[in-house]
């Protein structure tokens, strides 16, 4: 199930791995930063001990032949769905950020969805090879939309839109790579068009409001829209080279809410300025090319999906996540991948990783 041998070093993909590790430590030191203000360690030191823990994930995940994931997809896949109604059940969070997300367990205080998203790539990775060779077949099809369908309705009771968005996003993406014809997609976006109004008034008025304020960002700038406002304040204050670590006045100062969780970009850029956001786009996209380096060249589709449902949910994070930053999409709870604190979504983060270097280093069938 493990190996040590020399085979491991060769087909180690360093690269990845070491980006990662340069995303991490950006991550600390920005957190460290965005958190100065409170007086209180207790954020770094969580995210440090993750980092940590997450090094462990990954070196221990490369060794072991992700296969064997496939032969224990169901279990995942019933475990992840449990864990969801537990939080419909039990959760936590409704008051505060307007979704029964948290789980407390033993005073340990975890989002589920972040390990049903890992866990829903790997046991629909496995359903989709199963099925490969009818996946274009309706009832085939249907069954493996209701696959997907099941913990995604769970997350949308709870409710969480932002959540489900990156859910979809990423079945979307397998289902596409796997070779599904276009024109179910087409049926998709019809599908969506059609339910907009049935969706709108779904909405509680606090996504609404989020709505309106990315369609007009001086709709209510001292109140629902204050989030937005103040992180383009915060980034264009910060020009080409940012006005320097632990010197932003939007920062230190808290004018941006959740600066080190969902806005952490805003104090990127303030602080840091472009060229402290260019060089985080460019380790993301370091790491996007080996990731879907290893996706195009593993010959298993298995092995092959995993690493593309990985892949679109990062995406899809960062892309949300500094699109809201900037302006360019509504404000969501939706964090950056290795940068924004939160132990379970970094953990989640570093697992996938993991995985993707297993698939990497077995993308020709070899094992170690």
């Amino acid at each position: 199930m493990f190996s040590f041998r020399k085979n491991f070093i060769k087909k180690f993909d360093f690269v990845l791995f070491i980006t990662v590790l340069l995303l991490c430590v950006y991550g600390l030191v920005m957190i460290m930063s965005a958190t100065a203000s409170y007086e209180n360690s207790r954020f770094i030191k969580v995210q440090g001990i993750t980092v940590i823990l997450g090094i462990v994930a990954i070196i221990l995940l490369a060794m072991m032949d992700y296969k064997l994931l496939g032969k224990i997809y169901l279990p995942i896949y019933i475990f992840c769905n449990l864990l969801l109604i537990a939080v419909l059940i039990f959760g936590t969070g409704d008051d505060d950020w307007g979704a029964r997300s948290w789980l407390s367990i033993g005073g340990f205080t975890f989002q589920p969805a972040e390990l049903v998203k890992l866990g829903l790539i790997i046991s629909l990775a496995q359903f989709i090879d199963k099925n490969k060779n009818s996946i274009n077949e309706p009832f085939v099809l249907l069954k493996t939309l209701l696959f997907a369908a099941i913990p995604i309705g769970l997350i949308l009771l709870q409710p969480d839109f932002g959540t489900a968005a990156v859910f979809i996003f990423f079945v979307l993406a397998m289902l596409f790579a796997a070779g599904l014809k276009l024109k179910y997609f087409g049926y998709a976006i019809a599908i969506g068009i059609i339910s907009l109004p049935a969706i709108w008034f779904s909405l509680d008025k606090y996504q609404k409001n989020r709505i309106f304020n990315f369609l007009n960002p001086e709709h209510d700038t001292s109140g629902s829209g204050y989030q937005a406002k103040q992180s383009l304040i915060a980034i264009g204050s910060g020009k080409v080279f940012g006005r320097g670590l632990f010197k932003g006045v939007q920062t230190q100062f808290g004018y941006i809410p959740e600066k080190q969780t969902d806005l952490i970009f805003a104090v990127i850029g303030e602080e840091l300025g472009l060229m402290g956001g260019l060089v985080l786009i460019l380790l993301y996209f370091i790491m996007f090319y080996r990731l879907v380096r290893i996706a195009k060249n593993t010959k298993d589709t298995f092995g092959s999906l995993m690493v593309i449902g990985i892949t679109s949910m990062m995406f899809i994070h960062i892309w949300e996540n500094i699109g809201m930053t900037i302006g360019l999409m509504p404000i969501t709870g939706i964090p950056l991948p290795f940068i924004s604190y939160g132990g379970t979504f970094l953990l989640v983060n570093m697992i996938g990783i993991g995985i993707a270097l297993s698939v990497g280093m077995r993308k020709e069938g070899l094992n170690f």
